[in-house]
């Protein structure tokens, strides 16, 4: 579904982008000018693995879920793309077909770019080629830690770690209590266990020993963090 205009809220999204933000204000007033808007409910198909790369995309509202799918055809969640993140450029690069799916995670709007478009913002803004090469270095700076938190820390830290990144990215204060934030993702327990490569009975676990310790709490509309710094001290506990 397409609307041609973006909401105040899902261009100050756009806008405020970590990486989008830091660009000319020449280069994104071109790339919002082609830019286009497309508008999913929850568990839309918004592209699909294998499909050549049409579309050099941004998440303006909701998320992404970026999945794939194993030999023996369950669905496994890689990660979720929040307001502000750019994706869908590796393929328009590389020529090669899209390597993952990505679904709508609620309702979600996103900003596209054609890839003609994007290749002509290319030929006329160096600066995006440089970059582009800084989202890819932290990209690449992002995935080598997940490996090696996968392959050193304990379950525990990194659903610690996985928590803090998500009330960063969605957390909304608590109306009861400001210094507590509730996680705006509705992320079931086997999402999140995905994302952490575990099963959902040891996260069941793991959630319910950091809500006994007073870190979090959990609600049937999600979670709560109570307590930051006690997520971070397991998280240096465990290093």
């Amino acid at each position: 579904m397409e609307d041609p205009i973006l909401t105040i809220e899902e261009r100050a999204a756009i806008n405020g982008g970590r990486w989008f933000s830091t660009l000319s204000p020449s280069l994104r007033h071109d790339i919002l000018r082609c830019a286009y808007v497309k508008r999913y409910r929850d568990g839309d198909l918004i592209a699909a693995r294998g499909e050549p790369p049409e579309e050099w995309i941004a998440c303006a509202k909701g998320a992404v879920r970026v999945s794939s799918t194993s030999i023996s055809g369950k669905q496994i969640t890689l990660t979720y793309v929040e307001p502000g993140i750019w994706f869908g450029d590796v393929s328009i690069f590389d020529g090669d077909r899209r390597t993952h799916d990505a679904y709508a995670h609620g309702d979600t709007t996103v900003l596209c770019v054609a890839k003609a478009d994007f290749k002509k913002i290319l030929a006329s803004h160096v600066e995006l080629y440089e970059a582009m090469l800084r989202l890819h270095a932290r990209r690449i700076r992002q995935l080598y830690g997940l490996v090696e938190d996968l392959n050193t820390l304990p379950l525990r830290a990194r659903l610690a770690k996985q928590l803090l990144h998500l009330v960063r990215s969605y957390g909304i204060p608590s109306l009861s209590d400001g210094h507590e934030m509730r996680i705006g993702l509705q992320l079931a327990q086997e999402e999140l266990a995905q994302l952490l490569g575990a099963s959902r009975q040891r996260v069941n676990q793991e959630l319910k020993a950091m809500e006994r310790e007073q870190a979090i709490r959990i609600e049937p509309g999600g979670l709560l963090i109570r307590d930051r710094a006690a997520l971070m001290r397991i998280i240096e506990s465990d290093h």
